[in-house]
């Protein structure tokens, strides 16, 4: 995390609450898409690209290697992604969650 010379106006953690609430006031998929290309730098989209496509393979229990295989995910950043599941604070396992029944209710669908 970035060392700041002086104090900001706005305290951190009410920052983080109110880009949590921008996140959410998004309506549909092409707003997030559109707020995240204008939030992050191309390198950052990247990096939580790939952080986000690893979890559903941990998550099923696939090896290190082989999501690396797969997705030419870093094995470092393969294991960052493991230990936030298991020590993290819940969120990886929530967005998976409804992630795999979104995949589950759209594969219903098509049925």
């Amino acid at each position: 995390m970035k060392r700041r010379s002086i104090d900001p106006e706005t305290p951190d953690e009410s920052a983080k609450l109110s880009l949590c609430r921008a996140l959410l006031s998004m309506k549909n998929v092409d707003e997030m898409d559109a707020f995240l290309n204008d939030l992050c730098t191309p390198a950052e989209l990247e990096v939580l690209i790939d952080r986000w496509r690893v979890v559903p393979y941990l998550l099923e229990g696939v090896s290190y290697r082989e999501i690396h295989e797969r997705t030419a995910v870093s094995i470092t950043t393969i294991g960052r992604v493991a230990r936030y599941l298991n020590q993290g604070s819940g969120g990886y396992l929530a967005a998976g969650a409804r992630a795999a029944r979104s995949r589950a209710a759209a594969k219903r669908a098509r049925a």
